[in-house]
């Protein structure tokens, strides 16, 4: 059992959870994510890990609120215990001393972005962090992250706060202003990451995405995470969740993603935790 030791709700539908995970915390790097059962016959699901604190023991979490497992785990409150909590899982981010690295994070995104954003400050990078939401009331982590990165902008779909525009808009200015980018990290929506390498390809400026495909035991055994990466099929459990994102299939991901949208809903449907 892995006791939640704090809840904080972030906007309306995105909780930010910390849990006792000692072994997890003393290992976890940038990029890796944990799998949480809220019970023993319950759902399996992928969550990065924002953030760790070895010496207390603890992993930090951030999930939205979609389908019947986020809608009990949300229900569930300080002192209560999570069946079970795997990690680290998955390849860490790759780090290195690039130059100027620009983070783009989208929605709840924003928080995976994180603990890119910070590992990539600590390696001696020049970071940029743009970060944006549909609208002011659910943007995340705008205050964290503009104590750990360089230069932040935020930007709001409808104009509420920030740049008027997509994150996609941003980066686009920045590149169009001659900045010089060594390399791009995008995590967010599927259709985000998809055109923000549109944006990155024909100026050459490698981009690294994280995946989220359907996941189920993530350990490589059952392919539910397959996806395709420069024509040749790769499990995200166990090889990324990072890949070249101008490699990615991003058509077939999103086919992938929507097989089970009739299911999830009949069990969200059937949630008590949603009466």
């Amino acid at each position: 059992m892995n006791r939640i030791v704090a809840k904080v709700q972030l906007s309306e539908n995105v909780f930010k959870m910390m849990v006792a995970a000692p072994e997890i915390a003393a290992q976890r790097k940038a990029g890796q994510f944990v799998v949480i059962m809220t019970e023993e016959k319950g759902e399996r699901i992928p969550l990065t890990i924002v953030d760790s604190d070895a010496q207390k023991g603890t992993i930090t979490i951030i999930f939205q609120v979609v389908g019947k497992t986020t809608i009990s785990l949300a229900a569930m409150e300080e002192g209560d215990n999570l069946f079970a909590v795997l990690g680290p899982l998955g390849v860490p981010t790759e780090m290195g001393l690039f130059g100027t690295t620009v983070v783009v994070g989208g929605g709840v995104g924003i928080g995976v972005a994180y603990p890119i954003i910070k590992a990539l400050k600590d390696a001696g990078n020049n970071v940029i962090a743009i970060i944006g939401a549909r609208t002011k009331d659910i943007l995340i982590l705008e205050d964290d992250i503009r104590k750990i990165c360089d230069r932040l902008i935020v930007s709001t779909d409808d104009g509420s706060y920030g740049v008027h525009g997509f994150v996609t808009d941003v980066l686009r200015d920045l590149i169009e202003s001659r900045m010089v980018i060594d390399r791009v990290f995008a995590i967010g929506p599927v259709p985000m990451m998809k055109f923000l390498c549109d944006v990155t390809r024909p100026h050459n400026i490698k981009t690294i995405v994280s995946l989220n495909p359907i996941m189920v035991d993530a350990t490589g055994m059952c392919g539910a995470c397959r996806v395709s990466v420069g024509g040749e099929t790769k499990l995200a459990c166990v090889e990324g969740p990072e890949f070249d994102g101008h490699a990615v299939d991003f058509d077939l991901l999103t086919s992938r993603l929507r097989m089970y949208c009739d299911e999830e809903e009949e069990a969200r449907r059937g949630c008590k935790c949603h009466e």
